[in-house]
């Protein structure tokens, strides 16, 4: 059987699945993808061969009805060699440089704050709800997009949407986020020509501005519509961090004793961004709770990993949460250790760390943009480590069939009871350094093995 069905069958738990094919371990496993033979990929192994250019290609690789619905037609995700390494280099301006995430880290303390007023004033917003509508206001303040807040929060939730619905193309939901993408693209293309017929002037180095003016490698301005789609790209990452604050909420309500460290540590520091133990929380859930299970490349030429071969056209697939918690590449990697990332402080030098892809940010396929979503993430966990609201212990199963998947009610939070710090994790405890708990996969063999 064709194991794309099984993306609809089993969703994230189809990688451990395959590894059963295999002996525990192996760094391959055969596998049969949309009809055409395949290998799958894992650990720093599988990192060096997906995105090693002279073997892989990713263009055409993911379906194009996902492509376009996700990224948009003609972005930089679906370009490969010197045409993508050009393009990249914008994203990498705007988003990786650290005076820009400085910038942002400005925005994500005031908005947070802003949320965490209204929860202490009965506000019942998700964690998620409330994230999507503090990440789109600062990411769009960030890139200098016209608009209100109120404006912008309702823009953020269109883009939200897309990120929800675009891995479930039998559902209403995807028809939903085709025309929310038809929308947004309309929009983006609005606001590159307005600045390109000078109705609108944005600050230099901003990515309105700079997607506006950006030229291929052959000098020419790109289309209005693909500039608009390469801004979206700016944007719609840091809102799609909001799933990332859905599982933060779960994995906060399990451990009160890490909710009282970072509220201590935020109380000390006097900030919601930039806190040591917020961001190991952080690094930790990107590490258990991915994106998306696995990414699809084609293969140039035949390729071997670890005894198991495809030949040229035949695609090469990599398991992203297989190598995330990767028991080879990782101690414990089925339990919950934000611990394990201190002191840590290039950890795109770990090869088996891969929730926003592998390889180089400057020449490769890795996000650019994941400093940004570090520090957005952290800002929440500091955010909902507040002793003044609560997590409430309701909807925080995870569907593990369904892609993209969170937690399903998002992760309710409302005023702790006047008095109760108990309930609010205020107790100071130090943080245990041996939790039992499992990574929201791990019953999906999260470790990679069989």
């Amino acid at each position: 059987m064709d194991d794309a069905i099984g993306l609809l069958t089993r969703g994230y738990r189809l990688s451990s699945h395959i590894w059963q094919r295999v002996e525990p371990g192996r760094r391959a496993a055969p596998m049969t993808l949309l009809g055409r033979d395949a290998i799958l990929v894992r650990g720093a192994e599988g990192v060096a061969t997906f995105y090693d250019e002279e073997n892989v290609a990713r263009h055409g690789a993911m379906p194009a009805i996902v492509q376009r619905v996700l990224f948009g037609a003609g972005s930089v995700h679906s370009l490969d060699g010197a045409s993508h390494r050009h393009r990249k280099s914008t994203f990498v301006d705007l988003a990786y440089d650290d005076d820009q995430v400085e910038r942002m880290t400005r925005h994500l303390d005031g908005e947070w704050r802003a949320e965490l007023s209204d929860w202490r004033a009965g506000g019942r917003r998700s964690a998620y709800t409330a994230a999507v509508g503090a990440f789109g206001r600062a990411v769009m303040r960030w890139a200098d997009v016209p608009g209100t807040s109120a404006a912008h929060t309702r823009w953020a939730g269109r883009l939200a949407q897309i990120v929800d619905g675009f891995g479930a193309p039998y559902s209403p939901a995807f028809l939903l986020a085709v025309a929310n993408r038809w929308w947004s693209d309309r929009h983006t293309t609005r606001l590159i020509e307005a600045v390109r017929n000078a109705e609108l002037t944005p600050r230099p180095g901003t990515a309105l501005d700079e997607w506006a003016r950006h030229r291929d490698e052959e000098g020419a301005l790109l289309a209005p519509r693909l500039a608009g789609v390469e801004l979206q790209n700016s944007l719609r990452p840091m809102i799609a961090v909001a799933r990332f604050v859905a599982f933060a909420a779960k994995e906060l309500h399990a451990r009160p004793e890490w909710r009282a460290r970072i509220a201590a540590e935020t109380d000390e520091r006097e900030t919601l961004v930039g806190g040591g133990a917020a961001t190991a929380f952080a690094q930790e859930v990107r590490r258990t709770a991915p994106f998306v299970p696995m990414l699809p490349g084609w293969a140039k030429r035949t390729v071997e990993v670890d005894g198991q071969r495809v030949d040229r056209r035949g695609r090469v697939v990599f398991d992203i949460l297989g190598t995330d918690t990767d028991n080879v590449s990782w101690d414990r990697p089925a339990e919950f250790l934000p611990e394990r990332f201190f002191g840590i402080s290039d950890y795109e030098a770990m090869p088996a760390f891969v929730p926003h892809g592998g390889g180089d940010v400057r020449t490769g396929h890795r996000c650019p943009g994941e400093k940004l979503a570090i520090a957005g993430l952290a800002a929440a966990i500091a955010a909902l480590s507040d002793p003044s609201v609560t997590i409430m212990k309701y909807g925080l199963e995870v569907n593990p069939r369904r892609l993209p998947t969170m937690p399903a009610s998002g992760g309710r939070v409302a005023a702790s009871p006047a008095g109760d710090t108990a309930a609010s994790g205020s107790h100071p405890r130090p943080a245990s350094t041996n939790s039992r708990s499992t990574c929201p996969f791990s019953s999906a063999g999260g470790s990679g093995t069989a």
